[in-house]
């Protein structure tokens, strides 16, 4: 379970054929979020609170435990990666993959997740979107599949992530742009 309690970190973060077009209305550059996060992988599940503030050159992202403790703090300047544990144990890396494979001994594709959470593909990489909001819209991208369960005011607010034997289900309780 200690090597699980990063992988919730770098679930959260993630948690895609052509380019799509936009769902909803078109988001800001960046945006803050917090919400709830529920990981299982493999036999081992976990669940906890996000904060998150995303930037195009910059992100912040602390995952506590439902009471409020803090288990892991991921953040990134430009393309370099830093993850922080409740325990203090520090990584690094230049990319998020590397990182997460570090931390966790397996890879995920962290790019991705601030275009997914805003319900869109990430550009310039093969996609495949089926559905409408609010009607079982769904996303496949670099062998991730996400579930879009909920949408307010044209924004995800329930998410369902999975690739392989790891799923993380998303629900946002506050965006700001």
């Amino acid at each position: 379970m200690v090597r699980f309690a990063p992988a919730l970190v770098a679930a959260a973060l993630l948690g895609a054929c052509a380019t799509l077009p936009e769902v909803g209305r078109p988001p800001p550059a960046g945006f803050e979020l917090s919400g709830r996060v529920a990981v299982r992988y493999g036999k081992d599940a976990a669940s906890g609170r996000i904060f998150w503030r995303h930037a195009d050159d910059a992100d912040e992202l602390l995952i506590t435990s439902a009471l409020g403790q803090g288990i892991a703090r991921l953040s990134r300047e430009r393309d370099q990666f830093r993850l922080l544990t409740g325990a203090n144990k520090e990584y690094r890396a230049a990319d998020a993959e590397s990182l997460t494979e570090q931390a966790l001994g397996w890879r995920l594709p962290l790019a991705g997740l601030s275009d997914w959470v805003r319900g869109r593909a990430s550009p310039g990489r093969p996609a495949e979107m089926r559905g409408e909001v609010d009607k079982g819209l769904e996303l496949w991208q670099d062998g991730w599949h996400v579930a879009y369960e909920e949408f307010r005011e044209g924004r995800p607010f329930k998410l369902r992530l999975s690739r392989e034997d790891l799923q993380i289900r998303l629900i946002v309780d506050q965006w700001t742009d």
